[in-house]
Formats: C-alpha cells, sequence, structure tokens
C-alpha cells in the first residue's frame, strides 16, 4: 500500500515489514512501553486489562475443573534444579542468578523462578502422604524470568506473566487426561475467546518441555507466516516425584510415586492475538477481551450537542447496564473523523455513531470493526444489536484468521519442496518424518524451520521422510517460529 493510501501514517504497513508494524501497532494503540531493564516492558493499562480478560476467563474454566489458585515463592534454591538433571540443563542457559543480599553473600545461589515445577516439587512431597491427599490440583498466576538473548514485546520478554498448572494423581492414566483435559481447555479458549485457529498436537521429543515424558501443544499461524505456541500441557510421569520424593501410600499400604503434570499460557498470547489480526490500519480486538467493546461517538452541530450527548448519555447506561464494556468520547476538539480512525487504530471492536437525524428517527449506526459494515439499528433494541454485532465480529475473526491459515498451510514431500515453501511463500508446511533426531535437526539446518508438533488431524498421513525417504513414523507440522 502507498504511503498516500495509508489508513495510519505512523504505522508501517504489513506488507513493508511486519516487524516493524508490529512494534509501530503496539506503541501506537499505547499497549506497552519499554521499561529501563533489558527484555521487559512495562504493560499499560490496555494492555493489562486484555490480560486480565484472559485470566478471568480462563481462572473460571480452571475453577470449573476443580483446580485452585495458590502461590509460591519467586527465588529457588539452586539445588533444587539439581535435582531433575534433563530439567536443569533445559532452563541453565536463561536463569538469572541472586548471589547476594543485603550486603552478605548467600550460601546457595537462588534463582530467579523460570519455572515452578521444583519448588512446587518440594512442597508437594510435604503436603502429599496418602491416596486421599490426591488429586492435588493447583495452579499459579505468576511472574517467570527467562533471560532471552532475543527480546520481542509480549511474545518473548525476559519477564512475562504467566498461569502454571502443577497437578499430582495416583496413577499415569489419570495424569494423562488431567494433560488432556487442559490441552483442550486451552485450544478452547484460544478459539472461542481469542478467535485464534490453533493446531492441536504432541510436540516431538527434541521441542518436548525439559524433564517431561510428553507434551503437547496449540500451534498459530501469524500473518507473517510464522507460528507462536500458544499454549503447552505436559506430563510428567514420575520424573519429578522421584526426584523430590513426592511419595503416598497407595490403597494397597504400599508407598508410591505420584504422577504429576505442568501445563501453562503466558502472556505471548496478547502478541499472537495483535498477529493474527491485526491489520494496515492497526489493531483488531476480539471483543470478549477488549478493553472497550464498544465506542460512542456523538456527531453533530454545536447546536444540537447538549442533546446529543444527554441522549448518548443514556443509551451508554444501557450498555454499560447489560454487561458491555463502553465507552463515550465526547470532545469538541477532534473531528468524528480523526475519532473513527483512532478508535480503528485501537482495535475497538464496534463504534457507534449517534446525530441529531439519528435521534429525530430513533435510530443509531453501528460500524464494524472487522468488515467495516454499517448497520442502522432501533435505539430500543440498541443491546440486542451491539450483541449481535460483537458475536459477528468475533465469528468473522476466526474465519479470516482460519482462511489466512488454510491459504498458507503446504503438503511437501521432500526437503527440496520444504525449501522452496519456506524461501518463496510464508506459512506451515505439512511432512513426513521418519523419528531420527538427525532428520528433524537437518531440517532446521537448511530451512529454518522447526517441528512445531504432530497434529492430532493432520487431514492426511504422510508415507516417508523429506529428508532421508525411509517410513514416516509422523505426520509433522514444521514452522518458522517466534
Amino acid at each position: 500500500m502507498s504511503k498516500d493510501k495509508q489508513f495510519v501514517t505512523e504505522i508501517t504497513p504489513q506488507g513493508e515489514d511486519f516487524s516493524r508494524w508490529y512494534i509501530d501497532v503496539i506503541k501506537k494503540a499505547d499497549l506497552m512501553d519499554y521499561s529501563p531493564v533489558r527484555g521487559c516492558i512495562v504493560f499499560k493499562p490496555d494492555g493489562f486489562e486484555i490480560w486480565e480478560h484472559i485470566q478471568e476467563e480462563m481462572n473460571r474454566r480452571f475453577k470449573e475443573t476443580g483446580h485452585r489458585n495458590a502461590y509460591f515463592p519467586l527465588f529457588i534454591p539452586e539445588s533444587f534444579f539439581q535435582k531433575e538433571k534433563e530439567h536443569v540443563e533445559g532452563f541453565n542457559p536463561e536463569l538469572p542468578w541472586v548471589t547476594e543480599a543485603g550486603g552478605d553473600k548467600l550460601e546457595e545461589r537462588l534463582a530467579i523462578r523460570p519455572t515452578s515445577e521444583t519448588m512446587i516439587g518440594h512442597m508437594y512431597s510435604k503436603w502429599i502422604q496418602s491416596y486421599r491427599d490426591l488429586p492435588v490440583l493447583i495452579n499459579q498466576w505468576a511472574n517467570v524470568v527467562r533471560w532471552e538473548k532475543r527480546t520481542l514485546p509480549f511474545i518473548r520478554t525476559s519477564e512475562f506473566l504467566w498461569q502454571e498448572g502443577h497437578t499430582a494423581h495416583e496413577n499415569e492414566a489419570e495424569a494423562r487426561e488431567e494433560t488432556m483435559q487442559m490441552l483442550e481447555i486451552y485450544r478452547d479458549f484460544v478459539e472461542g475467546y481469542l478467535a485464534i485457529p490453533v493446531i492441536t498436537g504432541q510436540k516431538t521429543p527434541s521441542e518436548r518441555f525439559a524433564g517431561a515424558v510428553d507434551t503437547y501443544s496449540i500451534e498459530a499461524m501469524m500473518k507473517d507466516g510464522r507460528a507462536v505456541q500458544a499454549g503447552t500441557s505436559h506430563y510428567l510421569g514420575t520424573k519429578f516425584a522421584v526426584a523430590f520424593e513426592i511419595q503416598y501410600l497407595s490403597r494397597d499400604n504400599n508407598l508410591e510415586y505420584v504422577h504429576t503434570t505442568s501445563w501453562g499460557t503466558s502472556t505471548r498470547m496478547i502478541g499472537s492475538m495483535i498477529m493474527v489480526h491485526g491489520d494496515d490500519r492497526g489493531l483488531a480486538l476480539p471483543p470478549k477481551v477488549a478493553p472497550t467493546q464498544v465506542i460512542m461517538i456523538p456527531i453533530g452541530p454545536p447546536k444540537t450537542r447538549e442533546a446529543v450527548i444527554a441522549r448518548t448519555d443514556e443509551l451508554f447506561k444501557e450498555l454499560k447496564s447489560a454487561g458491555i464494556r463502553v465507552r463515550v468520547d465526547d470532545r469538541s476538539d477532534v473531528t468524528p473523523g480523526w475519532k473513527f480512525n483512532e478508535y480503528e487504530m485501537r482495535g475497538v471492536p464496534v463504534r457507534l455513531e449517534l446525530g441529531p437525524r439519528d435521534m429525530e428517527n430513533g435510530v443509531c449506526v453501528l460500524v464494524s470493526r472487522i468488515s467495516g459494515e454499517k448497520k442502522i439499528v432501533q435505539q430500543d433494541r440498541l443491546v440486542e444489536e451491539v450483541e449481535t454485532m460483537l458475536l459477528q465480529v468475533h465469528n468473522e475473526m476466526f474465519e479470516r484468521a482460519l482462511k489466512f491459515r488454510e491459504e498458507h498451510f503446504y503438503s511437501v514431500e521432500t526437503l527440496d519442496e520444504m525449501k522452496a515453501a519456506m524461501e518463496e511463500k510464508r506459512g506451515f508446511a505439512l511432512a513426513g518424518w521418519c523419528g531420527d533426531d538427525a532428520c528433524e535437526a537437518q531440517v532446521k539446518e537448511e530451512t529454518g524451520a522447526t517441528s512445531r508438533n504432530i497434529p492430532f488431524e493432520p487431514g492426511e498421513t504422510k508415507k516417508t521422510c523429506i529428508c532421508c525417504g525411509k517410513p514416516a513414523q509422523h505426520t509433522v507440522v514444521f514452522a518458522k517460529a517466534y
């Protein structure tokens, strides 16, 4: 799009530079600011409110399935990480350490929490004594620190916000059922609340969580064709139970190790939502998490202004009473056109316009951020009409994102085909894999793509490995990723 046709001149068009577009949008829409600490951001009110709406809905779903929230310390003793070798090796490159406090050197280094399996494992070993104590179903909302070399606001930062669930069970079957239940909760939430279609599947061994037996993920496609891992759920077996001596007296009076799970999502969902739905006008926020769902803009000359604003305020109260997140912009020092562009850029799902002629006719105008559709509606049916348009906006956002993914999803048979697809196009590639780590590593080396997951519903089953030509053991989604 040429400069003279840009919607918002301060935003770089996606087709020109997607990364620059992303930074322009989150800054212009006032979601965040950079902090003086490398790789860390400040969540401004609109950015944090999106996270609050995510928390509210996920909390509801977690509690419906019997989970409760708790909080564990930010600092973790170094010795805890030594108890599960694979776990510490996976996180060691990203760990920041506290070595002194109050002017004194600490007897033992303390890691700043990258994840809480070790601390929670220690506590569970104290809390769990008998099968009567099981299952333990706990979730934690917290911040974590992973000292990333390359950062991108919301998507990958040195400190980020997340939730991490940690559960303990009598046996493998119950723990695996929990693992899959939480993965499905994530899928349903991301698709049903954030309007982001995801691919659900199992991670390959090289991509699974450090210390897990099996890792499962939901993978989303951004508008630049890259993948974001939007959520993971892990079956940990008895690895952490053995390391931290989490044992219980079974129903048969035997001392057994518990089977544990962990699962998590983070504020990278906010970044994913922006990259999936945004356009050259700026943000496009899914209605269910948008801080403002409806912006009301009174229109008209000064002589009718007082009456229009008075009626706007009455309609505002009706919408607010119905639980709709609504704001009024009745400023007189900027034009209605400026306001239209401003709130489109901020991603507000629905705009409501009210002028003197609308008042005479008992109507107002609703405008969809996604389709641009203008709909004249009766004021006495306003709540119902707004709720209908909000639902339409969500559905259209999901369908557009799904269509984009379908148009950028390629089935390949050979490594050369995948290389060509990755070089010439953007998107995901479905390919066969023999199960050999060397072949998976070769794909990454030659294409820059990593295995995202082994999808539960691949659509087709591949017969041969794209690298070696041997029979394929798995059908895998590959993509470049954030």
